[in-house]
C-alpha cells in the first residue's frame, strides 16, 4: 500500500487479432488473453488531522453552510474526497480502515449509492435538489441501531446526547453532499441526470446498501 492507496488486482480480457500489419504468428481466431491491473483503494487525506472523534469516526471539518456539529471550513473537505473517490472505490468489496475519516468516507459513499437510485426517478435538477433535501432528513440508521448498515465499522454512542450528536452530524453530511452531487449529476437546469453518473447506481460498495 502506497500513497493512501490499497491496490486491487483485477482481470481484464483483451481480445488481440494482430499485433503487426506482418506478423506471422498472430491469428485473428486466437483466444482471449488476461492481462492482470492493479487498481486502487482511495482512502481519506484527513486521517491524519486532528478532530474529535465520535461512534470511532472524525467530526470533520466541512465545506459547507449548512448548520451541524462539523467545524467550518474554506478547504478541500471529506465530501470532496467522497465525490472525486466514488467512482473508483464504488466498485471495491472490501476496504482496509486506515483511520477514522475513513468510516466518514465508508459512509458518504453508501450515501451517494442511495442519492443516485433517488436522482433516478427525477427527470430535472429541480425535483432532484427536492429529493436529496428529503432523503437527508430522512428516518436512516445510526451507529447504536440494530439495523445499521456499518454496525461493524462504527462504534455505539455512549449516550443520549452522543446519539443525537452522530444523527445531526449524519444529516449534515448527507445534506452538504446531497448539494453538491446535484450539481455534478445534472449538467443544467433542463437536462436529465448524467449516463456517467447513473450506469453505476446499481454498485454496492462493500456489498452494502443504505436503507
Amino acid at each position: 500500500m502506497k500513497n493512501g492507496v490499497h491496490p486491487m488486482t483485477v482481470s481484464i480480457n483483451v481480445s488481440i487479432t494482430r499485433l503487426l500489419a506482418d506478423s506471422p504468428v498472430l491469428h485473428p481466431l486466437e483466444p482471449a488473453i488476461h492481462v492482470s491491473v492493479t487498481m486502487p483503494a482511495y482512502h481519506s487525506k484527513q486521517n491524519d488531522i486532528d478532530a474529535r472523534t465520535l461512534c470511532s469516526c472524525s467530526i470533520l471539518p466541512l465545506r459547507s453552510e449548512v448548520r451541524g456539529p462539523a467545524p467550518r471550513t474554506t478547504d478541500h473537505d471529506i465530501i470532496d474526497e467522497v465525490l472525486r473517490y466514488w467512482k473508483a472505490n464504488i466498485f471495491f468489496k472490501n476496504y482496509d480502515i486506515q483511520g477514522p475519516a475513513d468510516r466518514v468516507l465508508i459512509y458518504l459513499t453508501l450515501y451517494v449509492s442511495q442519492c443516485l437510485k433517488e436522482l433516478f426517478r427525477n427527470k430535472t435538477k429541480k425535483d432532484g435538489v427536492k429529493a436529496l433535501y428529503t432523503l437527508s432528513l430522512s428516518n436512516f440508521n445510526i451507529p447504536g441501531d440494530a439495523q445499521f448498515e456499518l454496525g461493524g465499522f462504527f462504534s455505539a454512542p455512549e449516550s443520549r446526547a452522543e446519539a443525537d450528536e452522530i444523527r445531526a452530524y449524519f444529516t449534515q453530511l448527507r445534506q452538504e453532499l446531497g448539494i453538491r452531487l446535484v450539481d455534478l449529476v445534472y449538467p443544467d437546469e433542463t437536462s436529465p441526470a448524467s449516463k456517467w453518473w447513473m450506469c453505476f447506481k446499481s454498485r454496492k460498495f462493500l456489498n452494502i446498501a443504505l436503507k
